[in-house]
């Protein structure tokens, strides 16, 4: 990481979110950016110099509000969140793929984006096959890095109730210490490492296009 004042800028999307919330907080406490944008529907409540908050409807999206060097995706949805698999689409494809184009379209080198293990756009799985699809476009739009982080069940504090993956995240608190060799992988993940992992390999700066599978983002 360069020393000095910081001179970058990071745009965060999905800052609301589980791995989002622990990311913008690791983009404040950075010294690499002298500002950290988010694209938000209501206020963050965060009382920070270098947090800017951007009001911004994905339904209505505006270009010129998409300005940063790094921008970091952690977009993400359910299907029982949104409703319809055509709603799903919408936020976990259509609308990092909008954001990412902006992007770049403004300048933008980095974009990293919280995907999921699995993810494959020839998946008989809706969910997994949507995931490999936006990992499919945006290695298209061009940026000079592009980071995909394929993390397994993630453990954190969601603000909500989810009844299912809380009883997930206790089984897999149980299994994790067994879990070793070729089941590494599968291990489920604290959201802060996901976060760490985010912000450290945006520092290294390294050109081209990059997947990180969840056993690597254990070590962070």
């Amino acid at each position: 990481m360069a020393s000095g004042t910081p001179s970058k800028t990071a745009l965060v999307i999905g800052a609301t979110g589980l791995i989002g919330k622990q990311l913008v907080g690791e983009l404040l406490n950075s010294d690499r950016y002298q500002e950290v944008r988010v694209l938000v529907r209501k206020s963050l409540r965060i009382p920070n110099p270098k947090l800017v908050e951007v009001l911004y409807n994905f339904a209505q999206p505006d270009a010129s509000q998409v300005v940063s060097d790094d921008v970091y995706c952690c977009l993400g949805t359910t299907m029982k969140q949104a409703g319809s698999k055509e709603a799903f689409y919408a936020v976990d494809y259509e609308y990092p793929l909008q954001t990412a184009r902006f992007a770049r379209q403004n300048g933008a080198a980095q974009y990293l984006i919280v995907s999921s293990m699995g993810a494959n756009p020839k998946s008989i799985f809706f969910y997994n096959r949507v995931k490999g699809e936006v990992e499919q476009s945006l290695r298209a739009v061009g940026f000079a890095s592009l980071h995909i982080f394929r993390p397994s069940l993630l453990l954190g504090n969601r603000g909500e109730q989810r009844t299912g993956e809380k009883i997930g995240e206790t089984v897999m608190r149980l299994f994790n210490p067994v879990m070793v060799g070729s089941l590494k992988k599968y291990r489920a993940i604290d959201s802060a490492k996901v976060a760490k992992a985010m912000l450290a390999f945006a520092s290294q700066e390294q050109s081209g296009v990059f997947v990180h599978e969840s056993d690597e983002l254990q070590a962070y």
